[in-house]
């Protein structure tokens, strides 16, 4: 952590909902007149799309499934050293994952690829990194054979405490999960995957299950690390999310919200302005799921306020 050169991670698995969370942390940002370092986690996959097809396919045949949740597909040590550097120069080396039209007429390179290494822009006031493993804290190369329980207590403890593996948690300074209820995750990676590849549905659930225990043992410890997390809970039947014909609406949703220190939080000036919350419990707050980008503005704007004037006051000759 840095009160110099702070890093706010917002960390969720594919299809969570974190670019949608992303969105509103930009308007955030251009309101306060603060200029983020912008990171996605895709940046740090392994390989670039062919090859990352190919050796998936490969090592599945071969009965060892890997999946892009996990340290096969992924570069976590490139990830801790930006975030390490970033946290004591405000720079670092980036590249970028060409996921589409746009990326690819931006960087003029095909879909699939990354660009080459480059040092982030000087200057920034804070690092945003937004994907899947934010909080990633992975004690070895090798996979873990440990209980999940045992696991994620392993990641709580690891979070400032260094280490022999990687922990790029230890140097966030505001770490924030999206977390759908599973079988929402699940109804909104089979929609968008199906509209956006035309894959069906059984293809789609053998991906969820290849990855399903990389997801066990990457992705779901981070939410035990978190700050805050937001996790968006269907009033609607998604028992089945495998039959499920479309994805419940915000409306049809409430957002619980799970504060990791609730003394640093105002919650009567909190329900005050967002109406139709409560407090569920004494670190729990339920809002409608419609106002999410409301909730996301009253409850953040005032953190990256207080990093960032951390960081120019301690600038301050």
């Amino acid at each position: 952590m840095s009160v110099k050169h702070p890093i706010v991670a917002i960390t969720g698995s594919a299809g969570a909902g974190t670019t949608t969370v992303r969105h509103a942390f930009a308007d955030i940002f251009r309101r306060q007149g603060i200029t983020p370092a912008l990171v996605k986690g895709d940046s740090f996959f392994r390989y670039e799309k062919p090859e990352m097809d190919r050796f998936i396919e490969e090592s599945t045949a071969q009965g060892r499934p890997v999946s892009l949740f996990g340290p096969e597909c992924n570069l976590f040590d490139k990830l801790e050293e930006l975030f390490a550097t970033y946290s004591k120069t405000g720079g670092g080396m980036i590249r970028h994952y060409v996921r589409d039209e746009d990326d690819a007429r931006r960087f003029n390179r095909a879909i699939g690829t990354f660009t080459p290494w480059e040092p982030l822009p000087e200057g920034t006031d804070l690092l945003f990194y937004e994907g899947m493993h934010g909080g990633v804290a992975a004690q070895t190369w090798t996979r873990r054979r440990s209980s999940p329980a045992h696991l994620a207590a392993d990641f709580r403890d690891r979070r400032g405490n260094g280490g022999n593996g990687v922990n790029a948690a230890q140097y966030v300074d505001l770490l924030i999960g999206i977390v759908p209820a599973v079988n929402l995750e699940w109804i909104q990676k089979i929609h968008r995957d199906c509209a956006k590849t035309g894959c069906t549905v059984e293809e789609v659930t053998s991906t969820i299950l290849r990855r399903l225990r990389d997801y066990v043992h990457f992705i779901v410890p981070q939410f035990g690390i978190t700050d805050i997390n937001i996790q968006r809970m269907p009033l609607v039947d998604t028992s089945n999310p495998f039959i499920a014909r479309d994805v419940p609406s915000a409306d049809e949703s409430i957002l619980v919200i799970h504060f990791r220190d609730p003394k640093r939080f105002d919650f009567p000036d909190l329900l005050r302005r967002i109406s139709g919350s409560f407090m569920s419990r004494p670190n729990t707050m339920v809002v409608p799921g419609g106002k999410l980008r409301l909730a996301l503005d009253v409850i953040f704007t005032p953190l990256i306020q207080e990093l960032v004037e951390g960081r120019r006051a301690k600038r301050r000759p």
